[in-house]
Formats: structure tokens, sequence, C-alpha cells
């Protein structure tokens, strides 16, 4: 692989907590996303701005994010679900949101009750209000390996689903594994798919570890040619939907392996191994991150 630099998505503060059982307080959510910001992450996924009746995780996106240190060079991503979350969004002064769909329409309608189509009809007035505000857009593409509704999902649906959210304007496509079902050729098939069709530099990858196979199916679509991947500090969260999905990859164990292979990610690993066992000591769990696990035993 000939690659000097990947950047990581850091998830962990939304995606991640958002499938957690326990509820951190604002405070306790702030001060993640301030350890995260030190640690030399350039992309840092704060909150979402979804009905907190959905994801009562969630519930004090506002408060979060006006309360997190706004590290220059550092973005920090907001999933918004509609216009009513962009403006949400933009009251305390978002400048990059993201959308998502699903590439399954069986978990498009048990998720959010809308076909493929229908969901990304639903964006489309986030996406042109966000053109008009010079705000990126980021979009998510779940389920791109399979689906716990119809099992397999067709590589043609990704790909349809993924051009039609770069068409309408998202600056990078997130090709997310949500059951973590994928393995290293599926992945790698499926990402060249997509890069027909998108140019590689505006996709990233997105795996949950639910089979064991999250870091060789990374480094299978890092072999493919993609340069970006999203990862979860101390490996938190799931999906709610997905019935056994673990959580997203852990961060330190991504940067570990990139570090490895001499692949530049600018992140202090020392920095994110103290972020994530601290994170894991306020959910009351272990760390799901297998270097933080060896490099904390005693």
């Amino acid at each position: 692989m000939n690659t000097t630099e990947v950047r990581i998505v850091e998830v962990g503060a939304r995606d991640g907590l958002q499938n957690e059982k326990t509820l951190l307080p604002a405070d306790v959510k702030i001060a993640l996303i301030d350890r995260l910001s030190s640690t030399g992450l350039k992309t840092i996924e704060a909150t979402s701005f979804v009905s907190p009746k959905w994801v009562p995780q969630l519930a004090d996106a506002a408060e979060v994010f006006r309360g997190i240190r706004k590290v220059p060079g550092v973005s920090y991503p907001v999933l918004v679900p509609n216009e009513q979350g962009y403006q949400r969004a933009r009251d305390v002064g978002a400048t990059e949101i993201a959308v998502f769909t699903a590439a399954s329409e069986a978990f498009n309608q048990k998720n959010i009750h809308a076909s493929i189509d229908e969901s990304i009809e639903r964006f489309i007035p986030v996406l042109e209000r966000a053109k008009a505000d010079g705000v990126k857009v980021r979009g998510y593409v779940s389920t791109v390996l399979g689906c716990p509704y119809q099992g397999d999902v067709p590589v043609g649906d990704v790909v349809r689903v993924a051009r039609r959210l770069y068409e309408l304007g998202c600056y990078e496509v997130s090709l997310g594994d949500t059951i973590g079902v994928g393995t290293p050729a599926k992945a790698r098939a499926m990402l060249h798919a997509v890069a027909q069709e998108l140019p590689i530099s505006a996709l990233a990858v997105h795996f949950h570890d639910t089979y064991g196979q999250a870091l060789a199916n990374i480094l299978a679509c890092l072999d493919e040619g993609v340069r970006v991947v999203d990862s979860s500090v101390s490996g938190t969260g799931g999906c709610p939907y997905a019935k056994g999905a673990t959580g997203n990859v852990a961060s330190e164990d991504v940067v570990y392996m990139l570090h490895g292979m001499g692949v530049h990610t600018g992140i202090d690993l020392d920095l994110l191994i103290a972020t994530g066992a601290w994170l894991a000591a306020q959910l009351h769990k272990e760390t799901a991150s297998r270097v933080t696990k060896a490099r904390t035993a005693v």
C-alpha cells in the first residue's frame, strides 16, 4: 500500500455514545471531545441533532456543541436528519453537518419508516440550505455489506445511493458496515464498485467489529485506495436496529495499525489510549480497544 497519510474521523462522541446504555452528562461529553481535540485528530463528530425522543443519549446536543473548545484546524461535524435538525445545528454555530441513509430498503423502513428514495428526498432541502450557507456536508450510507432484515445488500444499491449523495453535494461519502458482517474480499469489491462512480478521494469507510473483521476490512480498503477511516474511541457504540452488532472499530486499534505501517495520522496514540481508558471508566465498562487492554494490563 503506497500511502503516507490517512485521516481518521472520530465518531465516538456521536455514533458511539448514542448507542451506549449509560447516559453521560453534558459536561462529560464536552470533556471527551476536548480530550479528543488534544490528540491530533482533525475530524471529531460532536453530536446529533435528531429528536431526543429517538436518541435520548444526545438530547443535550446544543449544550454540548456550545461547550466544546473549537480547536483551529479541527472540524466538528454534527448529524442532522432534517431541516429542523439543521436549523438547531446552525443556531449553535455548526459549520459542517452529516446526513444519513442506508443502502438497504428494509433497514430504511425499519429505521426511519421511509424508502431509500424518500429518505434522500427528506434531506434535499437540508443540502440546498447547506450549500447556500457554505456548510460542508458529509453523507453516510449504512448497511453496505449486509442488513439485519434483508440479509445481503446488492452492491448496485450501494453504488446508486452513494452516487446520489455525492451528486447532491456531499463532499465525502462514508460507507458503513452497520452490523459488521463484512469480510475483506467483500469490502474491497464493494469499495471498488463505488469507486468506479465516485472519486476514491471522496470516499470513507466505517466498519463495526461484530465478527472481528474491522481491521482486516480497513486494510483491504486502504489497499484499494481509500484514505479516510471512521472509528470510535474505546470502540464505543453499536447499532440499536441491528441485533448483536457490537461497537465501531476502536480508534486506538486503527491508529496503532496505521502507525505500525508507517502511515502518518497526526494523532498522539498515547493520548488517544488515555482518552479511551477514561471514557470506558465513565461508561462503567471495559474498553473494547485491544491496544488499550494490552497497554494497560497489569
